[in-house]
């Protein structure tokens, strides 16, 4: 089963997205996410000069030499442009694999450990009664897990809400990063408040999840965790910046808050002390950006014996590809947590057609051969590449910080 042709093909319907399409002499072909959101281009670029010129010709069966072939073939390791690429490599290798089997992807890995995918849903408001507001029409559409993020006084511009109701929170609106300000000491006096309205109105029983975005220093998230331990959340996400892993030590010993982390981690060494400590409780690595389900699944596994569960990271700056291998894989993997999900939009569903759907708070899985997932190539050609970045952070004296 050799590959005789590959792909590269980047669009923007909404937003932008890198997809690698791998076909096989027997026509049958799979399809994998390579988008790193602010650097997609870079991803495309990695995958057509370097990696599809050697993927011409091989097995497409052997998907473990493969992977072993572009990570370690490679000598400059790990990072997110070359593990992005990998992912995508990884991913559209399995969707083969399974088409060839004749089973939807999850029944490859070794068949369904649970009937439904619980998800969370992105719950943000200008302030915490319009974050309320929002909260009210999730649990309405069935969610039993939300995430809340809400303005914070003092601060004009936050991570997680959108400047103008109705608008998502990102990409940019220029080409260049946008510059916001961000005050810790505003955020930590105001977020306890924000839980205890949403407990007030919602009770114990919905899941209530939030993320910090890497914004704190160790003490400032133990602090922070410590705070809002009454309201019971589902997990703190991303507390701490974590190139160095020992310091989600500390925040482990001053609160019993759960603890999520890792969806920008490349690779298995990014999270194995904090999961080998048992400092979280979470790992969040999406398929994608984490070199594809064979790494993940050992991640996984590696988790598995600490009581670390999944919880990958979902939203739109993935696209409908990875969100559909992801679910197979939820709906396989035994230490499954949860699965975030922020819709993507009518016209990216309308590139990316699926057969995983919502119901329920849940996602459930299609049983197509596969994953699932394909592209219209004719629809994606008509939404051409936009230059978009992220912002970047500066504290309110000027200093440049963590976004």
């Amino acid at each position: 089963m050799k590959i005789i042709d590959a792909r590269v093909i980047v669009t923007s319907p909404g937003r932008n997205f890198v997809t690698l399409k791998l076909i096989t002499e027997s026509g049958t072909y799979g399809i994998g996410d390579a988008t790193l959101n602010g650097r997609e281009m870079a991803v495309a670029a990695y995958l057509e000069e370097h990696v599809v010129p050697a993927l011409i010709g091989r097995d497409a069966s052997r998907i473990e030499d493969t992977w072993q072939y572009l990570y370690r073939g490679a000598y400059w390791r790990r990072g997110p442009v070359t593990m992005s690429a990998i992912g995508a490599v990884d991913m559209a290798l399995w969707d083969i694999k399974a088409k060839a089997a004749g089973m939807p992807l999850y029944q490859l890995l070794g068949g369904k450990s649970r009937e439904r995918v619980m998800t969370y849903a992105h719950c943000t408001g200008k302030d915490i009664d319009n974050c309320l507001e929002e909260v009210a029409r999730h649990v309405e559409l069935g969610y039993r897990a939300v995430r809340v993020q809400a303005g914070v006084p003092g601060i004009k511009t936050i991570y997680g809400v959108a400047k103008r109701e109705g608008e998502r929170y990102e990409p940019a609106d220029s080409e260049l990063p946008a510059e916001h300000v961000w005050s810790t000491k505003k955020y930590l006096n105001h977020v306890p408040q924000l839980f205890a309205a949403v407990r007030e109105r919602f009770g114990h029983e919905l899941h209530l999840l939030h993320d910090v975005h890497h914004r704190l220093t160790p003490i400032e998230a133990a602090r922070l965790g410590k705070a809002v331990e009454p309201y019971h959340l589902f997990w703190l996400e991303d507390c701490v910046p974590a190139e160095n892993q020992e310091s989600l030590r500390l925040i482990r010993e001053h609160t019993t808050t759960p603890l999520a982390i890792g969806e920008v981690f490349n690779s298995i060494h990014d999270c194995r002390e904090m999961i080998q400590n048992q400092w979280i409780d979470y790992i969040r690595t999406p398929l994608t950006h984490g070199g594809g389900i064979t790494q993940l699944r050992r991640i996984a596994d590696l988790a598995s014996l600490y009581h670390v569960r999944t919880g990958f990271h979902g939203p739109t700056d993935l696209s409908p590809v990875c969100l559909g291998a992801a679910i197979h894989f939820d709906t396989w993997v035994p230490n499954f947590g949860i699965q975030e999900h922020m819709p993507h939009d009518p016209l990216t569903d309308s590139v990316f057609p699926h057969d995983y759907r919502f119901e329920d708070g849940h996602f459930l899985v299609g049983e197509t051969p596969g994953h699932g997932v394909d592209i219209d190539e004719e629809a994606a050609a008509r939404y051409p590449f936009k230059r978009a970045s992220l912002p970047v952070n500066r504290l309110e004296d000027g200093t440049l910080w963590h976004w």
